[in-house]
């Protein structure tokens, strides 16, 4: 059996305490392989040794275009080993061979943009400030130094790339602990990367519990966490980093809505909808699962989307023919049937779905809930799995207060086919993301990120690039004749 050793220092090294935990297969239980538990000394060594990396400037004080160019060779070496990092991700998450496919490709798409974003030049002068004669003033961004990265277990590899790609790219070291529920494909990119030219210690690869996450984030050499997860785990992060105040990136928790408007084309708005809520067996922190549907369409819909979600095939990950594989855990599993007992406890009604399928990995039919209240936990609560409550609006006005009416603030989408009405509705939701007429595109360029409790900062783009630097103002002086600074007057001796 694969044995996965940590990535520190450029390095493969074992757990000091020797132990391993297993990756195991959610579509039959199985071993996939055995992955080193680190333990808190190991972070340690892995932040002392992205320290050292940082302050030495191995990897700062590269050319630009010179990180630009090794940034590429891992995005080289995932297109080369594609085939095996897909594998891997379907037997370690869950995932259908057609979504792992997309992911290990969109990761290597996205670290080749961040490979050409290395060599920005954040320097400019401050407008209105630099005065010819008298001063110039650059605004000028540099890395901003170690950076801690915890990844949640429902996109290992490709959530792995989006925390990498930006921190390489400013010229930041990196920490990277992937969650212990899938931490295989990430794992293997480590042996990727200890091919590339990347000096040693830039980027460092530690398995293992939430210990080493709570390390991660109180430790002093460390000077940013960027963090994907749960919200309530978010606020923990923030609690524990205050002491030493880092900054901090925090793509949290999401319960977003999903408007089906009354004019919209109501076949593509059908396969829009189970797009939106059942991709990767609902896993997703934006993921639609809040369906909002205007009164007038509601039994119209209602009625294709249920005939439609029974035609979905759910079953073993590899087979390219099923739709749907298994959530990630046993544990996942649980939770997500303890949820759909709590919907029937609140008086919801299941359409469709709401039972496990067959008795051998941890498989659950797509659930549809209706009758459903805004303040039902249901729809609340981020329930991480293949489950869709239905809620019936009367006009915009309306949707706009439920789907405001949340905690989250993450993504929402909006069928129509009307442009003007769905982006006056669009401007109205206090949400970080808006799709309309789609859902889950998320762009290289376009910022991604949370209003209220689903996170602080963003991703992507040249927003999420800043996210890892520090703005620097420099003023230059040139006023050559002392008698014009009058303001040294305020406290230098005259004469």
């Amino acid at each position: 059996m694969d044995k996965y050793l940590l990535y520190i220092n450029g390095e493969f090294r074992e757990a000091q305490n020797k132990e391993y935990f297993d990756s195991v297969n959610p579509a039959d239980d199985s071993v996939n392989a055995q992955i080193s538990k680190g333990t808190v000394e190991d972070v340690k060594d892995a932040i002392a040794a992205a320290r050292e990396a940082f302050d030495d400037g191995r990897w700062t004080n590269l050319a630009r275009e010179e990180r630009g160019r090794m940034i590429k060779q891992i995005v080289d070496k995932i297109n080369e080993h594609k085939d095996r990092l897909i594998e891997l991700e379907v037997k370690d998450s869950g995932s259908t061979i057609r979504k792992a496919t997309e992911d290990i490709m969109l990761g290597a798409r996205t670290l080749n943009y961040y490979s050409k974003m290395a060599s920005t030049v954040f320097e400019e002068n401050i407008e209105g400030l630099s005065k010819e004669g008298i001063s110039k003033n650059l605004l000028v961004r540099e890395p901003i130094g170690v950076v801690a990265s915890i990844i949640p277990w429902n996109f290992p590899f490709k959530m792995a790339i989006w925390k990498l790609g930006p921190a390489l790219a400013a010229g930041c070291t990196i920490v990277l602990k992937p969650s212990s529920e899938t931490s295989l494909s990430v794992a293997e990119l480590a042996k990727l990367i200890d091919e590339t030219d990347i000096p040693k210690g830039v980027i460092n690869i530690v398995t293992g519990g939430s210990d080493i996450g709570t390390e991660m984030v109180s430790n002093k050499l460390v000077d940013k966490v960027a963090f994907t997860g749960s919200t309530e785990v978010g606020r923990t992060i923030m609690k524990n980093a205050a002491p030493t105040l880092k900054k901090l990136t925090l793509e949290c928790g999401g319960k977003s809505p999903n408007i089906i408007l009354d004019d919209t084309d109501m076949n593509m708005a059908v396969d829009g909808a189970i797009y939106a809520g059942f991709y990767h067996q609902g896993q997703c922190c934006e993921g639609g699962t809040r369906l909002l549907v205007q009164e007038s369409v509601y039994d119209e819909f209602t009625s294709k989307l249920k005939e439609k979600i029974e035609k979905m095939k759910i079953g073993d990950p590899m087979d390219k023919g099923n739709d749907n594989g298994p959530v990630v855990s046993k544990k996942q599993f649980e939770s997500v049937m303890n949820y759909i007992d709590i919907g029937k406890k609140e008086g919801a009604k299941i359409l469709t779905g709401g039972e496990r399928v067959g008795d051998k990995g941890y498989y659950i039919k797509p659930t549809i809930f209706t009758d459903v209240d805004n303040k039902m936990r249901i729809a609340q609560e981020e329930i991480f799995g293949p489950v869709v409550v239905i809620i019936k609006f009367k006009d915009d006005d309306e949707a706009v207060k439920i789907s405001n009416d949340s905690e989250f603030g993450l993504a929402a989408g909006i069928w129509s086919g009307n442009d003007e009405r769905a982006l006056a509705l669009a401007k109205r939701l206090r949400t970080g993301t808006v799709w309309i007429n789609e859902y889950h595109l998320l762009a290289d360029r376009a910022p991604f990120g949370g209003y209220k409790q689903s996170g602080v900062g963003r991703e992507f783009g040249v927003d999420g690039l800043k996210e890892y630097t520090e703005a620097k103002h420099i003023h230059i002086d040139e006023i050559k004749d002392r008698s014009k600074k009058f303001w040294y007057n305020t406290v230098v001796p005259r004469g």
